[in-house]
């Protein structure tokens, strides 16, 4: 991670950083709706402390309808990969171990609040 606010989101608010494949089936596989926060690299991509600081808020503004996660640099890209959300950083939502939809890069306000809505109020897909 190595960038103070992506780092604070786990010592203060004390969301798990995902490692390892397991770490993110485990967490995406719990009940209810996740975010897994992909940074990328914040030292190449400034955009990412943006949204580290944006993300807590937008859980606070959406009283807590998801919950959330750091992604950790060694299956960040493997899990945008098989997302199809490529670019840093993102947002990836997932409900009960399925896939719903990703926001990437930094985005305004609205453009957040609006997206996410969209997103929470789609159907969890079925597996495959």
């Amino acid at each position: 991670m190595s960038h103070p606010l992506i780092e604070r989101l786990t010592s203060e608010f004390g969301w798990p950083v995902l490692d390892t494949e397991h770490d993110i089936r485990e967490f995406g596989s719990l009940p209810g709706t996740h975010v897994f926060f992909c940074p990328g690299d914040p030292k190449r991509n400034l955009e990412s402390a943006d949204v580290a600081v944006i993300l807590p808020e937008l859980k606070l503004a959406f009283q807590g309808k998801f919950d959330c996660a750091v992604v950790g640099a060694g299956v960040e890209t493997a899990l945008r990969e098989a997302t199809g959300v490529l670019k840093t950083p993102s947002l990836i939502f997932y409900r009960d171990g399925q896939f719903l939809a990703g926001i990437p890069k930094v985005r305004n306000w609205d453009d957040y609040m609006n997206r996410i809505a969209q997103i929470l109020a789609m159907p969890t897909p079925q597996p495959a």
